[in-house]
C-alpha cells in the first residue's frame, strides 16, 4: 500500500529524526526508524526527492564520520552528563542544518530578486499585500433559489 504524501509537518519529522540520530546511518535505517514512529513506509527516493531531508542526510552522515571521537569521551561521562551532551549536540546538529537552510533560502531569494528585476517589477509591486480571501459562505445553486432570485 503507498505511504501518504509527505507534507511539510512530516518532512520536519523526518528532519528531526536525522537531527538526534546516533550510530549507524543508512537510508533503510532511516525508513525503519520513520515506520517505526508511524509516519509511514516511504521508499529511498520518496525520501531523497525532498531536498530538506536528504540534505539532513548528507550533514547527518559527515557529522556522524566526525564523531567518533565524541563517542568516546561522552561513555566515559555519568549518566547525566551523557543525556545534556546529548542534547547539546542534537542542539548544534540541528542549528547547522537551520544555518544551511537559511543560507540556501537566501540564495533562493536573491535568485528571484535578480529575476524579478530583470522583468522590471518593482519593489513597491513585488511588496503588495496578497488579495484577501472572501470567506463569507456561498449560496448553493439550486432550482429553489432560482425561484427565490438568489444567483
Amino acid at each position: 500500500m503507498r505511504a501518504k504524501n509527505l507534507k511539510d509537518q512530516d518532512i520536519a519529522s523526518i528532519v528531526s529524526i536525522l537531527d538526534g540520530w546516533s550510530g549507524k546511518l543508512s537510508w533503510d535505517l532511516l525508513i525503519e526508524a520513520i515506520e517505526v514512529r508511524r509516519l509511514g513506509c516511504y521508499t529511498r527516493q520518496a525520501l531523497h526527492k525532498h531536498v530538506r531531508i536528504r540534505e539532513a542526510f548528507g550533514l547527518t552522515k559527515i557529522r556522524l564520520a566526525n564523531s567518533s571521537s565524541i563517542e568516546k569521551v561522552s561513555k566515559e561521562l555519568d549518566p547525566e552528563m551523557r543525556v545534556a551532551f546529548q542534547l547539546i549536540e542534537r542542539l548544534e546538529a540541528e542549528k547547522l542544518r537551520l544555518t544551511l537552510e537559511n543560507n540556501r533560502l537566501l540564495e533562493q531569494f536573491v535568485c528571484w530578486a535578480y529575476n524579478a528585476h530583470t522583468r522590471g517589477l518593482s519593489k513597491d509591486f513585488l511588496n503588495q499585500p496578497l488579495p484577501r480571501v472572501d470567506r463569507e459562505q456561498s449560496v448553493r445553486k439550486t432550482p429553489a433559489n432560482k425561484l427565490r432570485g438568489i444567483k
